[in-house]
């Protein structure tokens, strides 16, 4: 027993060491204490595809430790994983926060390759208002542009159950259904949030940005299937890049929940996770 005890220990202890860390890495000098991330690499990483992780939080909450086992996950499937924090509302506005994801974007780029990382193969992922993040950075080439990348580093899109790629759709739609309940609108809601301007709206809008020849790479969207916002969403922003001719993927995961969605992403069996890493491989194939 207690040989087999000292095996077990040892297999965990080498498990622990397969995976390395590195915490709040800053991705601007000088910057806020929000502007960092954390790298997760493979031991002895070399040249391996990266994924950049968004959190979620309403765009007002979160944190780059809310990963639950992605890292561990990723790691062992031959991946650097980064995960980042972002300035948060009500502090800053949404264009700083996006802004921030391409300032973090750009770090990556940069610094990668320092931890066994690609930075031609990064695939941009994130959940609820990360996806609007992931969806807008990796459509809208002008962020990136900013820091002087294009979007041809990036190799896929995930976004993660978001129902904000058509923010004006999201406000008429959760506006209709105050008034036919009765119910007050909401304090801080979509419109807020986005500016309160129309124009603002459109713009932070993914499906706004879409079109053929500026390099968006492939997209998987994965969503509640049994909710119909996110559903809408995801069938909106399908349905303009297949207009556009870009290749696009829609799974509607069944029997689960906004939170339980992200948080199985990983687990064996998990039917998301399985078309998660049936897209990675695809997109990992392509020149």
């Amino acid at each position: 027993m207690r040989l087999i005890s000292t095996l077990l220990v040892l297999a965990v202890a080498a498990d622990v060491r397969a995976q390395e860390v590195k915490r709040d890495i800053p991705y601007v000098e000088k910057g806020h204490e929000r502007q960092v991330l954390d790298v997760y690499f493979p031991k002895d990483a070399k040249n391996l595809p990266v994924v950049f992780w968004i959190h979620g939080g309403g765009w007002q909450a979160g944190d780059k430790k809310d990963v639950q086992h992605k890292p561990k996950v990723f790691t062992e499937k031959g991946f650097v994983f980064v995960s980042i924090n972002y300035r948060l509302l009500p502090a800053v506005d949404m264009g700083t926060i996006i802004r921030d994801v391409a300032k973090a974007l750009r770090w990556t780029h940069d610094h990668i390759a320092e931890y066994g990382g690609d930075p031609k193969r990064i695939f941009v992922m994130g959940h609820s208002a990360g996806a609007q993040l992931a969806a807008l950075i990796c459509i809208d080439d002008r962020y990136l542009k900013a820091e002087k990348l294009s979007l041809d580093i990036i190799k896929g899109c995930v976004p993660v159950d978001g129902d904000t790629y058509d923010v004006p759709a999201i406000i008429a739609t959760a506006e209709a259904r105050w008034k036919a309940h009765g119910l007050p609108p909401a304090k801080f809601g979509h419109r807020e949030k986005f500016g309160n301007d129309p124009v603002k709206h459109k713009d932070f809008s993914a499906v706004t940005h879409v079109a053929k020849g500026k390099g968006i790479p492939p997209f998987l969207l994965l969503y509640v299937a049994g909710h119909p916002d996110v559903t809408a969403q995801a069938r909106r922003l399908g349905n303009v890049m297949k207009e556009a001719g870009l290749p696009v993927t829609l799974f509607g995961a069944r029997e689960t929940t906004h939170n339980k969605l992200n948080a199985d992403l990983g687990l064996p069996d998990d039917p998301a996770t399985k078309a998660l890493f049936t897209f990675l491989d695809n997109a990992l194939k392509q020149k």
